[in-house]
């Protein structure tokens, strides 16, 4: 790996030989490529399919059993707080689905659409009224709202555009033990700090800071909040013995695993319980601090270069414009300079990780000269 950090240590070292994207990566907030270890757990999986699906189908139940010991962990949650759905977007709906009016939840408008879209569809259908409020999420946000029929409020742990990080302790001590604080932690987990303990409800996918790739992702539901939730999405992998004798409706099991309807996609799983293990072998306090690195050496090349930046505060998530430069020509410019980020608007979104190489900050800013100093 060509990657520069300060004061590396061997655990550091061996974390980072474990990927290998390419120079000018910075798009993790949409796809983190995947781990040398997560790649090579998806091909023995798919290659025990393929020859012995016997034995493919006992490992996969151990591994499942491994991602929810993993997750648990990783998120400070008994084991039976939590369990394995498909993405971010199937927790959040089992959530929403999960709690049923009459009362309201609050959402931000400006949230991902995975965080919004819902509460909308549930609240269609008969689920909570939905309050729209201007983001980001805090407390002053939220004070306003706090009446009677308040009964949900949910964020994002990390603004996916901007970088904010939402002061999730400081919303649930507001908010109180009767109302569930709902968190989409897709744009955190893995790389950010966060009060995970203060989420009563939380849905992530592996396909970003984790770099498990897509089709699995952990739903937590604590014990404090299960008389307030109902299995709204539950289907058959949910209650007591579904392919019993006896017939059906079956109780339903107790714990996060109510609130799923389906078995998980094996290979996924087995990716994501790699990618959770590999996590936790360095921590995330350390992750954190080499992202957060990675981030300061790239806001100051841009601000070197003249660009404008937002964000980066405590989180791998930051924004740049230049000044008088179009953003799609800006977008296009630094494509071709082999920068991959995301284009939101008028700003750039910059999203590099602890593995982001040393010579991107210099590459980046060539290329903001280059751009903001067309040649005649």
């Amino acid at each position: 790996m060509n990657v520069h950090i300060t004061d590396s240590t061997p655990s550091d070292e061996k974390y980072l030989r474990r990927f290998c994207e390419p120079p000018g990566y910075l798009d993790f907030a949409r796809f983190g490529p995947l781990s040398a270890d997560v790649g090579e757990t998806l091909t023995r999986a798919v290659a025990a399919a393929v020859r012995h699906p016997v034995e493919a189908l006992a490992e996969a139940e151990r591994e499942e059993a491994a991602a929810v010991r993993a997750g648990a962990a990783l998120l400070g949650a008994a084991r039976h707080e939590v369990a394995l759905v498909s993405s971010t977007s199937h927790g959040m709906f089992a959530a929403a689905h999960a709690l049923r009016g009459p009362g309201a939840v609050l959402v931000a408008r400006t949230d991902f659409p995975a965080a919004v879209y819902p509460w909308l569809r549930a609240a269609e259908r008969g689920g909570l009224t939905v309050r729209m409020v201007d983001g980001p999420v805090t407390a002053a946000t939220v004070r306003p709202h706090l009446d009677e029929g308040l009964r949900a409020v949910s964020v994002c742990a990390v603004d996916a555009t901007t970088g904010f990080r939402t002061p999730l302790a400081e919303l649930k001590d507001l908010i109180g033990p009767r109302r569930v604080l709902v968190v989409d932690a897709v744009q955190a987990l893995g790389a950010v700090e966060f009060a995970a303990d203060a989420a009563d409800v939380l849905a992530s996918g592996g396909q970003k800071w984790l770099r498990s790739g897509w089709g699995a992702a952990l739903l937590l539901v604590r014990d404090r909040v299960a008389e307030l939730l109902r299995p709204g999405l539950g289907g058959w992998s949910g209650v007591r013995d579904p392919l019993g004798e006896h017939a059906h409706p079956r109780p339903v099991l107790p714990g996060a695993v109510a609130h799923t309807f389906t078995n998980p996609d094996g290979h996924a799983v087995a990716a994501l319980r790699t990618g959770l293990d590999l996590v936790r072998s360095v921590g995330v306090k350390r992750i954190a601090g080499l992202v957060t690195e990675s981030l300061a050496r790239l806001l100051d090349a841009a601000h070197a270069a003249g660009a404008e930046t937002e964000g980066g505060t405590g989180s791998g998530i930051a924004r740049l414009r230049l000044p008088g430069v179009e953003p799609v020509a800006l977008h296009r410019a630094l494509t071709d300079a082999g920068l991959v980020t995301t284009l939101r608007g008028p700003w750039i979104r910059l999203s590099p990780h602890a593995t982001t190489h040393h010579d991107t900050p210099a590459r980046l800013a060539s290329a903001l000269r280059a751009t903001a100093s067309p040649r005649s």
